[in-house]
């Protein structure tokens, strides 16, 4: 079994408390909009990462992490897109993307919106953690923890960081 950390559009500001609530977590995944290479640094000197850069991520990012990621963990097919919207609101791409690499999982981000949801059509389980960092219009920062085992995803759980401001 992996258990998983997800975070997203940290925006340069990574509150300490990811490390408590990670601290479980055999990886962190980052889903774009880190703000800058310290922000991924700090996180890869703590557990493994995997992440995608986005839409705000600057050169140091975007020389170091992918605009998407398509990997295995345990017995499922991840991609992993910072721009991807959701089920039946798929960007431009994506659901293609995710029928020809079989994903069983889509983890985006970019919305600040935490949404976990099934679809049933492709078979695929989308998660985007919402945001951990403060700029944006979101109230409260989140973040997912879970786990695979298998091919089984389980154990979720919505991490609230608090208020933004």
């Amino acid at each position: 079994m992996t258990k998983i950390g997800l975070i997203s559009d940290t925006h340069n500001f990574l509150d300490d408390a990811v490390f408590n609530y990670f601290d479980k977590c055999d990886e962190i995944w980052h889903a774009g909009d880190f703000g800058t290479a310290e922000i991924a640094d700090k996180l890869k000197a703590f557990k493994p990462l995997k992440g995608v850069y986005g839409n705000i991520d600057g050169p140091d990012i975007r020389y170091s992490y992918p605009e998407e990621l398509v990997f295995n963990c345990e017995e499922v097919t991840v991609y992993m897109k910072h721009i991807g919207g959701y089920p039946n609101k798929y960007a431009p791409g994506v659901k293609q993307r995710i029928m020809e690499t079989h994903a069983g999982l889509f983890i985006s981000g970019h919305s600040h919106i935490l949404k976990v949801i099934y679809d049933e059509k492709l078979k695929c389980l989308h998660i985007n953690p919402g945001a951990a960092g403060k700029q944006g219009w979101h109230q409260v920062r989140t973040l997912i923890r879970f786990d695979i085992d298998g091919k089984d995803i389980k154990n979720c759980e919505v991490i609230e960081l608090g208020k933004r401001v």
